[in-house]
This record gives C-alpha cells, structure tokens and sequence, in this order.
C-alpha cells in the first residue's frame, strides 16, 4: 500500500503530540499501528499526543519515517519546514544481503539507494532486511543505513545492531561480549524475543561487517 501524500501543516503553537496526532489520523493508522510501525511502545505514542512525554532524536526519526513526514514539520520547527524544498540526496550501494567485503567492491551490489546528503558516506550502504530477529525493532523489508566497519572490535559496539557474518553466513544482532572465566565470550542477540541469543566459540568464524546507523524506508 503506497502512502498518502503529506497535508500535515504548521499552526502557530502546536505542539509535536498534535502533529503527529494528526498525520496519525491522515493515514488512517491508530497508535497501536503507528506504534508497531516505529518500533515505539503505543503507550509512549499515546503519552507524547497528550503533550505528556517528550520524544528523544531517535524516536522522532523512526516517527518521521512511519508517518512519512519530514522532521522538521513534525517537529515544527519554523514555518519554512512546510515549504517543499529541494532534497539533496547522495546514493549509496543497497543490498539484499550483507556484503563480505567494502561495498563499493563488493560483487553483490545490484542497485543504489538515495539518501539525504548529511547521511551519505563512502563507507556507508543500504541493506534491505530479510531478517525478523530485530523485530519489532527492525522488519523485514526496512532498509536500514550501515557504517562498514569491518575492523571493529565486539567491546567497541556493546549492545549495537550489527551486520555480522558466522562462518559466512549473515545475521543481524546485537552485539555483546562478556567474559567468562577469564574467556571472553561474544553473545548475538535478537530483539525479537523467539529469537534464543547466540553463543560465538573459538571454533566459529565471526566478523562484524558494519553497524546500523539508522532506519531509511519502511514501507507502511
């Protein structure tokens, strides 16, 4: 289902709940979906429309790709926001699976993708998700921008959604580490509670192939 064209516009002393609220009611989604849809407890969704909860960066941006609304209108931050602008955008390598190796010499890569210019990288790309081991944070068909970091150690992303290959095969977690009897121990998990988290031996080859920056496209 395509989404529904923007008609959200600035009024003088509104507030985000209100916005929101009524971009809301213009896709015709309740707080329960628009909740699933962002990853946000609907509880949060409902407290914020009430003007009663503030939402943190992260939150706004996982609203503002739900309700396909830029953020500077949801957060209403001067009467320019609803003017349509031009959107300078740079296009980085989308794949369909994690890449083992740099994107830009990776054989996998079939398209681009664009994204705002603030967010492009050349060691940035795109990957449209397969996986539902980070539901509901993450769903299957989002796309997700990732930093490739491929030399970067498990301690230095504690707790981060990671793309990461387990005797090459791709897998999308959180990455922990923890040290057990004087071993140090790598724990994958999902945040999809069906998910049983995963226990990375000596006996395995592991590779951190990038970390998530941030979710670019979710389709409602």
């Amino acid at each position: 289902m395509g989404r529904k064209p923007s008609k959200t516009q600035l009024r003088a002393g509104e507030a985000i709940g209100g916005r929101m609220r009524r971009r809301r009611k213009e896709l015709g989604l309740t707080q329960a979906g628009l909740a699933s849809l962002a990853g946000v407890n609907q509880g949060f969704i409902s407290q914020i429309e009430r003007g009663e909860a503030n939402a943190r960066p992260r939150t706004v941006d996982a609203l503002s790709v739900a309700l396909n609304l830029p953020q500077g209108v949801l957060i209403g931050g001067g009467a320019d926001h609803d003017t349509p602008q031009p959107l300078e955008t740079r296009e980085v390598p989308l794949f369909g699976s994690i890449p083992a190796g740099p994107p830009s010499e990776s054989q996998e890569q079939l398209e681009m993708f664009p994204v705002l210019r603030h967010q492009w990288s050349p060691d940035y790309f795109c990957l449209r998700l397969s996986f539902d081991s980070m539901e509901p944070t993450l769903k299957p068909g989002d796309i997700v921008l990732v930093h490739y970091r491929p030399d970067v150690e498990p301690e230095h992303v504690q707790g981060r959604i990671c793309a990461c290959l387990v005797d090459g095969q791709p897998t999308l977690k959180r990455v922990s580490v923890e040290h057990q009897n004087g071993r140090r121990i790598v724990i994958l998990r999902g945040d999809n509670p069906q998910v049983a988290p995963r226990v990375i031996d000596a006996s395995q080859e592991f590779s951190i192939q990038g970390t998530v920056v941030r979710l670019v496209c979710r389709d409602l």
